[in-house]
């Protein structure tokens, strides 16, 4: 999967960016292109979404000849555009809490559950993460809101990359030679248990109470990459709750 966003659109850590991306003598893949490149190399199973010169979504599902353990799904609803990556232990359950159907998949749920988070819902964005039993990442693009919302499960089994490309546009994907191509040195692995929304930034649903800190970050080159992100165990957040639109109530009192 793929997912690129304008800078006008996210806000990443400043911390992603590298100087040694300005002097690297790598020939950059510009973002547009990653995304072909991307169509090339799925070319029976990939497609693409545009929303203007915002945002670009690129999904490939697993083809069953496939030696990937992970499932990968898509789905599109109510002008909200979700990419989910591994599987959920307790989907039915949470499906019932969430009034969907037996059959709807993990990629249905967790933008069900985005939207209530957005438009009504009284518990927090964290609590929400936590109930989710399994490995899985996903990046969820809210059209009408214009915001992103991205997280990846403490269960290390899945993982994303996102980075900063030349012309500042941010990246999201699993895969990580499209990230290279794209961002020199400006990317880092999303981290695991945390979740990153474009208005409130980068923030741990395993330790929510905690700030992030950045840490220094070197290849195998000795050039300093973007930074890593961990949980500054000595630090407190007072406010985490995701704001909402669609509604003027405060659901919280």
């Amino acid at each position: 999967m793929l997912a690129i966003f304008q800078k006008e659109l996210v806000n990443p850590p400043k911390e992603l960016s590298s100087p040694a991306s300005l002097g690297s003598s790598m020939k950059v893949v510009p973002p547009q292109e990653a995304i072909n490149n991307f169509l090339s190399a799925n070319p029976s199973n990939g497609f693409s979404l545009g929303f203007g010169d915002k945002a670009f979504l690129a999904y490939s599902s697993a083809q069953p000849c496939s030696n990937l353990v992970q499932q990968r799904l898509f789905c599109g609803v109510n002008d909200m555009y979700c990419i989910f990556l591994g599987s959920l232990h307790n989907l039915c359950s949470l499906n019932r809490q969430y009034g969907l159907s037996k059959g709807a998949n993990e990629a249905m749920l967790v933008t069900q559950a985005y939207q209530t988070l957005r438009d009504r819902g009284p518990y927090p964005a964290h609590q929400v993460l936590k109930d989710l039993e399994g490995s899985f990442g996903f990046v969820i693009f809210d059209h009408k809101a214009g915001t992103v919302f991205a997280a990846l499960g403490a269960n290390e089994s899945v993982k994303l990359y996102w980075g900063i490309a030349e012309d500042g546009s941010i990246m999201i994907s699993d895969n990580v030679a499209l990230m290279k191509a794209s961002c020199a040195k400006s990317f880092a692995p999303f981290p695991h248990g945390c979740m990153y929304h474009s208005e409130r930034g980068l923030m741990s649903f395993e330790h929510p109470m905690k700030q992030m800190k950045a840490m220094a970050r070197v290849d195998s080159e000795g050039a300093m990459c973007g930074a890593d992100f961990k949980v500054d165990h000595y630090s407190k957040v007072v406010n985490t709750i995701m704001p909402r639109v669609g509604s003027e109530a405060n659901w919280t009192l």
